[in-house]
């Protein structure tokens, strides 16, 4: 099985590069199953029903999210009605929406999609995510009801995802970080069979302050008294995401890669899908 996650989408920028890139990459790559997180993608804070909705006519099978989700309002009307729209499952029992998913990808796998927030450094503080993930595997595990599991676990802190990696492995086939903007270059399969990477990166402009028109940020460093609002950078957009081959027999990686297609920042795609 192969699958391809896209790190976080931030602005226009970001969601018209992933809806223009990622039909041709389906295609040239013969991708099974496709992730993309979009809690920036709505002028860089929370994502739009109508967004949600282009995502997944571009190819996506699931969006997810972050501590970002409920930005836009509408969000808490559509989540509840969208099956492929997911918000961390450690938010609090009641919380609109769900957390993790069942879906069937291309090649008939089934495939148990988690969102996951971490809680260091982050706002809103959310539920255990450890107990959070041990629910979700304990629920639909890997090899009986789940053929692949892909895990989004977005936090900040790295230790934070290293040890939550380590924590499922052998139980996932991927825990891939988001949140923090910056593509990591420690793609690995850990011991036990599961694919990880600290942070998949963004899909946005990175002439940028991570995503936002870097002035505003610069000023608040400097001055400490804001002058505006942040707004997304709108400049020419790299896509940033992880590429992974499934085992067919064990639901484990078998190989993970980065992938990178834009303007700023060295293109890579993984070799094995050439």
């Amino acid at each position: 099985m192969r699958l391809l996650f896209l790190g976080d989408m931030v602005g226009k920028a970001g969601r018209t590069a992933v809806w223009a890139q990622l039909p041709g990459l389906i295609s040239d790559f013969r991708l099974d199953f496709v992730i993309v997180n979009g809690e920036n993608a709505a002028g860089g804070f929370g994502i739009t029903e109508e967004i949600f909705r282009e995502t997944i006519n571009a190819g996506a099978d699931v969006v997810t999210t972050g501590n970002h989700v409920w930005d836009q309002r509408e969000a808490l009307a559509f989540a509840p009605r969208e099956d492929r729209f997911l918000r961390p499952a450690n938010f609090p029992k009641g919380t609109p929406g769900r957390g993790s998913g069942l879906y069937i990808a291309k090649n008939g796998a089934r495939v148990l999609v988690s969102n996951i927030m971490g809680r260091v450094f982050m706002h809103p503080e959310l539920d255990d995510p450890f107990q959070a993930g041990e629910r979700e595997l304990a629920a639909c595990p890997l090899g009986e009801q789940a053929d692949a599991v892909v895990i989004d676990f977005h936090a900040e802190a790295t230790s934070e995802k290293m040890c939550f990696a380590h924590f499922v492995d052998g139980r996932a086939s991927l825990v891939v970080g988001t949140h923090t903007h910056q593509p990591t270059a420690d793609h690995q399969i850990l011991n036990g069979g599961t694919a990880y990477l600290t942070d998949a990166g963004m899909c946005g402009d990175y002439d940028s302050s991570l995503g936002m028109d870097k002035e505003e940020p610069l000023n608040r460093f400097l001055s400490k008294v804001p002058k505006g609002r942040f707004e997304a950078a709108n400049g020419p957009a790299t896509i940033c995401g992880v590429g992974l081959d499934i085992s067919d027999r064990t639901g484990l990686a078998e190989r993970i890669a980065p992938l990178r297609r834009g303007p700023r920042l060295e293109e890579t795609a993984p070799s094995f899908w050439s």
